[in-house]
């Protein structure tokens, strides 16, 4: 069954309801575990910004991790990495002939797959067998909404003189090795105090995670990809906080 199907409709906001792998409203983090737990190493899927109208979001497994790339529309065209599409026909042939992505870590992505939007579900539901409650007096009140935030970002940095491979997951940073990417440490980010850029080394694009018995230094490529890197790991700070 084709994942794109023609249409002649003038309103490009309803063109892409014929795209079997947009995703509409999904939020990052559901599209961040939705490619983790079903997609596979290229899997990719469009969705809405919450930047607003004409912005979207390719969201990209890239092995452990999920990317998301900027998609932008106007008028009838689409913008994406350093093309232009004039129609979404052209879009979507593009993707047909599985480009390859470098993003700032220097990660390389071939989008091999779409997910698409509707997947077969079975008609098969458990039995309640025991129904009981643990607590009583309890209300609405007391319910409280709880979910680990994801929010996973994977690349190559330097950490004091050796090139390591970093994994950034739910609460967890994973330092690898250069040759067999053999987990070499892996930090709990609940103990982590700060991040921060840091300008004591003898080099540029630092930053450091404070921990009550060590701080960790790492260097990034370029200072855009170490300001990604520290702003992703704030917001996981912040995320764990909260839900202390």
């Amino acid at each position: 069954m084709s994942l794109y199907s023609s249409v002649s409709a003038e309103d490009p906001c309803d063109e892409l309801e014929t795209l079997g792998w947009y995703h509409y409203d999904l939020s990052r983090h559901a599209a961040e575990a939705l490619l983790l737990s079903n997609g596979t190493d290229g899997s990719y899927l469009l969705r809405n910004s919450n930047e607003g109208p004409g912005y979207f979001a390719l969201s990209v497994r890239a092995k452990d991790s999920v990317k998301h790339f900027h998609v932008t529309r106007k008028d009838k065209s689409y913008m994406f990495g350093f093309n232009q599409f004039m129609t979404l026909q052209d879009f979507v042939n593009h993707f047909a002939n599985q480009p390859l992505l470098g993003s700032d870590t220097g990660t390389l992505i071939v989008l091999k797959c779409p997910y698409p939007w509707r997947v077969e579900e079975p008609s098969i539901y458990e039995s309640v067998r025991v129904h009981t409650a643990i607590q009583t007096g309890r209300t609405e009140n007391d319910l409280v909404a709880n979910a680990p935030s994801l929010g996973t970002k994977e690349g190559y940095l330097v950490k004091q003189g050796a090139f390591v491979k970093v994994k950034l997951n739910v609460v967890h940073y994973s330092g690898y090795n250069g040759l067999h990417f053999e987990p070499i440490r892996t930090l709990d980010l609940r103990a982590c105090s700060a991040v921060q850029f840091d300008y004591s080394q003898d080099r540029v694009n630092c930053f450091c995670l404070v921990f009550p018995e060590r701080t960790f230094y790492l260097c990034a490529k370029t200072g855009v990809e170490a300001d990604e890197w520290i702003k992703l790991l704030r917001w996981k700070l912040s995320q764990i906080r909260k839900n202390k």
